[in-house]
């Protein structure tokens, strides 16, 4: 045995030691349940809102994940194409999420649905641990400052995902948007 051979054996890990990785979990994927944490905030900070004890309540709901609140994709197309389209109703619930603070999530559902008739609730993420428990995250420090959500679309059903669309460039409006979920009206 060479002595190449021999050092490598010996620095082979056992398979319970290389079964071991400090990875955080994969992307949220179809038949999971929503995260249980008490981190999202709608109106202000001490309004907290669990989303997997929302999901229960309801039979279907769709849930937003956009990059920031008031950008030009995510305020004209990707939250309001889903508030128009035909077959949001058919949906109980409505839940646009983005790492940002209760005040700007506030007046921006105020700006998107002044009357408040589409009953969207637009929830903060303000330290994105919502975000990051769905693998949503990325870095979007050259855009915005700071890590962000990912511009995703779940769909829920009885409390678990039943469809996921992420977009691949994290912030285009391609998979996502309600005409691909929901399809066209």
């Amino acid at each position: 045995m060479s002595f190449r051979t021999a050092t490598l054996r010996a620095l082979r890990l056992p398979a319970a030691a290389r079964a071991f990785h400090t990875t955080r979990p994969a992307l949220i994927k179809v038949g999971d349940p929503l995260p249980r944490l008490d981190v999202l905030q709608e109106g202000s900070p001490g309004n907290k809102v669990n989303l997997a004890d929302e999901a229960a309540k309801v039979n279907n709901m769709i849930i937003l994940g956009v990059p920031a609140a008031f950008s030009p994709a995510c305020s004209a197309q990707h939250v309001p194409g889903f508030i128009q389209h035909p077959k949001i109703k058919d949906y109980d619930a409505l839940a646009v999420i983005s790492v940002n603070d209760a005040f700007v999530m506030k007046a921006w559902g105020e700006a998107l649905d002044p009357a408040g008739d589409a009953g969207v609730r637009f929830l903060a993420d303000p330290s994105g641990a919502y975000t990051k428990a769905l693998d949503m995250d990325w870095d979007g420090s050259a855009i915005f400052g700071n890590e962000r959500s990912k511009r995703y679309t779940i769909v829920v059903e009885n409390g678990k995902v039943k469809s996921v669309d992420v977009e691949p460039d994290n912030t285009g409006t391609s998979v996502s948007l309600a005409e691909n979920v929901l399809g066209k009206a």
